[in-house]
């Protein structure tokens, strides 16, 4: 039974409605800018009629008929002066603007809660920033804590959400176990549950803390403005990169910075590893991947280790090579890969050895993307069979010249059941979903730089590609459009990236169909001029 496409989601009208909200409240701020000496003058009148009405209520009524003509006076010779009018408008214009001033106190300090929030993390910081033999400490039991904090923000709930720290010389801020342990007390003593960057200056002795906004998880797939050899592994914070790419988060466009991996035969990370929990996102991960690759005109493999069927919605599109969920069927698929990988190789050199252009079929990028693949070689060696990643090692060794890219994604449970070939090969890394801090520096080679969550969205984790920094990393929204129980407007996203089906029955290719064509080197030498 066909499957019924998704309802396309209207979006002008509320794209109209959100353009005219956005002039109305431009128009309304640009007002209140001409007109604010106005306002000043006006507010600066009401009061002083207030004043004079209160005062000619607190006036004695045997007074009030000589003050009234005292004041009828006043006018009187303001009127006969010469330029008396016009100088009693200029003074009671001053007098209102002096009156209808903003006299809002600014505010020159901390508050009584945020000092004494202040004053115990000075205290809780003394016992690491301080030793005995300090004759002048800077942080001391019951010393002033403004010599040492300064540069402090704090959110409406009264937590400190920036903050600027000067420690000592003689702290070993050079060894990552003394940072690590201020950066777990700041951690506990700022507030849990948020995530925290800390700017160490080894040279001037001073430390950063800051509160990271959280990345944008409304991203759903869509085509990104890329460049060939070009992947969006996600989305990072501003001062990450030096990128940005136009997105549309819902139905408001907005640019956002990426963190992109670029693969082909220059590229220094050629493959890819994904790590994380159940439910962490590696498998949205390689659905985005996926989709981006047929886009950029690529050939992609499939192999789904877990069986969960999420890669059904790319069997039989043109450009998908095999979808496979069996260990037979794995061994297969890979073992062609494998051979595939050599044609490639032999056919590019050969032709460069008679001075002519690779041929045009090794020049195609071929993905492998491989899910969960531990559980099918577990399955491969209980049944006597071979182990399937054992195929891998070509594609992984010889694969960037040969335009071949590989991506594995596995749960930290299994990492154990990978080759050598796979960690020596894969330098570009990715990490999802909750994980500690050890487990995230065995992957990527480095810890975070940033304190990890325990409650995370999908998708959500950090990345390195090669020798890199850690980059903080959100995926786009890319679930399995046939899945009912994902956002209805995430699975029209993916439906409308498919490529369109490929013309015959709807089936997997067959290892049999997936024979590469040896390499005639005759006919190739017969070829040059």
């Amino acid at each position: 039974m066909a499957r019924r496409p998704l309802p396309r989601i209207l979006s002008s009208g509320t794209m109209s409605l959100n353009r005219g909200r956005d002039l109305a409240r431009t128009a309304a701020d640009s007002a209140t800018d001409v007109l604010h000496p106005l306002l000043v003058i006006g507010r600066g009148l009401r009061i002083l009629a207030a004043a004079g009405r209160r005062r000619w209520s607190q006036t004695p009524k045997d007074k009030r008929g000589p003050a009234l003509f005292l004041g009828a006076a006043c006018v009187l010779v303001v009127a006969l002066v010469p330029y008396g009018p016009l100088l009693a408008m200029i003074t009671l214009m001053a007098a209102a603007a002096w009156h209808g001033r903003d006299r809002t106190p600014a505010k020159t300090g901390p508050s009584d809660a945020e000092t004494e929030r202040l004053g115990s993390l000075y205290e809780a910081l003394v016992p690491y920033f301080s030793i005995p033999e300090d004759p002048s400490p800077l942080f001391a039991h019951g010393g002033d804590w403004d010599k040492a904090l300064s540069g402090y923000e704090f959110d409406e709930a009264g937590r400190i959400t920036r903050l600027h720290i000067r420690y000592p010389a003689y702290f070993t801020d050079g060894e990552a176990t003394s940072r690590a342990r201020i950066e777990a007390l700041l951690h506990a003593k700022s507030g849990r549950g948020r995530e925290y960057l800390f700017d160490w200056d080894e040279e001037g002795n001073q430390l950063d803390l800051r509160v990271l906004a959280a990345l944008p998880t409304g991203i759903a797939a869509q085509p990104f403005v890329t460049s060939p050899g070009e992947t969006v592994l996600g989305f990072t914070d501003a001062g990450g990169v030096q990128r940005t790419l136009p997105v549309l988060e819902g139905d408001e466009p907005r640019d956002v910075p990426p963190v992109i991996w670029r693969t082909g035969p220059r590229s220094t990370e050629p493959h890819l590893l994904a790590v994380g929990q159940p439910g962490s996102g590696t498998s949205t991960l390689l659905r985005s991947v996926a989709l981006q690759a047929l886009r950029q005109g690529g050939d992609v493999l499939i192999v789904d280790g877990g069986g969960s069927g999420e890669y059904s919605c790319l069997s039989g599109r043109r450009g998908v090579l095999a979808v496979e969920c069996g260990p037979t069927g794995a061994q297969a698929t890979l073992e062609w890969a494998a051979q595939e990988t050599e044609r490639r190789l032999i056919a590019t050199h050969r032709a460069r050895e008679v001075g002519r252009p690779a041929p045009e079929d090794t020049r195609r990028p071929l993905w492998i993307l491989l899910d969960q693949p531990s559980v099918l070689a577990h399955l491969a060696v209980a049944e006597g069979g071979p182990d399937p990643l054992a195929q891998l090692q070509v594609p992984l060794r010889h694969g960037r010249p040969a335009h071949v890219t590989v991506v594995v994604a596995e749960q930290f449970g299994h990492l154990e059941l990978l080759n050598d070939a796979v960690w020596q090969h894969t330098r570009a890394r990715v990490v999802l979903g909750p994980a500690a801090v050890q487990q995230v520096a065995d992957v990527l080679g480095l810890p975070p730089h940033t304190t990890p969550t325990a409650q995370v969205p999908p998708g959500r984790g950090y990345a390195r590609l090669g020798t890199g920094p850690v980059h903080r990393l959100q995926v786009p929204a890319t679930p399995d459009p046939y899945d009912e129980a994902t956002h209805p407007a995430y699975r029209q996203a993916v439906l409308e990236l498919l490529p369109e089906r490929q013309p015959g029955p709807d089936r997997l290719l067959s290892a049999k169909s997936l024979q590469a064509p040896a390499v005639d080197a005759p006919e190739v030498a017969a070829e040059a001029p």
